[in-house]
């Protein structure tokens, strides 16, 4: 039997500054997420507050286990979750 993981969508309209925040970083027991710089200068530390210096992205989503914690605890709403058609949790 095949192993489907789960679609994780990040609004990155609303989750502006991750770096700062890290909720869901924090609470997922795979964790599934990393935080990333979008932009580099040379010799430069990006401000960690600045809107869009910093991105999430659910690089393991196969270690995902969807146990919706993510979801819960993100406080600008910016994570969905769903399975992929035809699958349930």
């Amino acid at each position: 039997m095949a192993v489907v993981n789960p679609i994780i969508n990040i609004d990155r309209e609303r989750c502006t500054t991750p770096f700062d925040c890290k909720r869901c970083l924090r609470v997922c027991p795979p964790a599934v997420f990393v935080v990333f710089a979008t932009k580099m200068i040379k010799g430069v530390e990006l401000d960690k507050k600045e809107q869009g210096n910093y991105a999430v992205l659910p690089l393991y989503r196969d270690k995902c286990t969807a146990c919706m914690k993510c979801v819960d605890v993100c406080p600008v709403e910016a994570i969905t979750m769903s399975m992929p058609e035809g699958v349930s949790p």
